[in-house]
């Protein structure tokens, strides 16, 4: 049944009321973008390049801390993850974009899995030209704008998934680095090339132990219509304890609780 204009009307003012009394408990203003270039990891404990058009998963214990870096140009590059206790929580991205109002993956910003706990916090960000609503590419995307046969995330994922004992169906929707979707006023999607900065990072922790799953294939709104994903870099190391008001921790009241429902698991 078709809403009238004045149910909609109602509907909008609710919303924007509810996100009004959110924002209250969010910062006045998040840090700004991190440093390019980024500062040395001087305690590396895995290095990995990852070939463009291919895939790589790791464990990450509760503390360590990934880093994605365009070392050799601009890439896209996709992320899944699931709990290493329970494969049955997953990254959730709505819940992620929701809870803190907003669609930029920016510093101080969670990673929010659909159990209500965080899963990963972005510690540095050199931009927030991230996108956590179209997700990545697949066979057919790829199909209708590459020649020749080409890798695709959706794939690439469910090649992950079937080395940890999953299928297709416990694949949570993507997280893409360094794919620079907006959404128009119109609710369309529109690629901001402009947003992109040479150089750009992000430094994930990890606030429980995970499984994580990238992908380093184009976006499928990207408009390039030539298929050469260039190598990404990524490195986890051992972050330092983060301090009592550590940001990502208290930057909102969603991520308060976020985190108190991580103690709660582990208690």
């Amino acid at each position: 049944m078709s809403r009238t204009p004045d149910q909609i009307a109602a509907d909008r003012a609710r919303y924007d009321e509810h996100q009004r009394r959110g924002l209250q408990n969010a910062p006045k203003a998040l840090p700004g973008p991190s440093v390019i270039p980024a500062a040395p990891i001087t305690n590396p404990i895995h290095a990995e390049t990852i070939p463009g058009g291919w895939y790589w998963s790791s464990t990450l214990k509760a503390g360590d801390t990934i880093r994605i870096a365009q070392e050799h140009g601009p890439a896209a590059v996709a992320m899944i993850a699931w709990s290493l206790a329970d494969t049955s929580e997953r990254l959730n991205l709505p819940d992620t974009v929701k809870v803190q109002w907003t669609t930029a993956i920016a510093r101080g910003r969670v990673l929010f899995s659909d159990m209500g706990r965080v899963m990963l916090s972005v510690t540095e960000a050199a931009s927030s030209a991230h996108d956590g609503l179209v997700g990545g590419s697949t066979a057919a995307s790829n199909a209708a704008k590459y020649a020749g046969d080409t890798r695709n995330t959706r794939d690439n994922f469910i090649l992950v998934a079937g080395k940890l004992g999953l299928d297709r169906r416990d694949i949570p929707s993507a997280l893409t680095f360094f794919a620079p979707v907006r959404v128009l006023d119109d609710g369309n999607f529109v690629w901001r090339e402009d947003l992109r900065r040479p150089g750009d990072y992000v430094d994930l922790r990890a606030e429980m132990d995970l499984v994580i799953g990238l992908s380093n294939c184009p976006h499928p709104l990207d408009p390039s219509p030539d298929y050469a994903p260039r190598p990404v870099e990524v490195t986890r190391y051992r972050a330092a304890p983060p301090a009592a008001d550590d940001l990502c921790r208290t930057a909102t009241a969603e991520a308060v609780r976020g985190f108190e429902n991580n103690a709660l698991q582990s208690a």
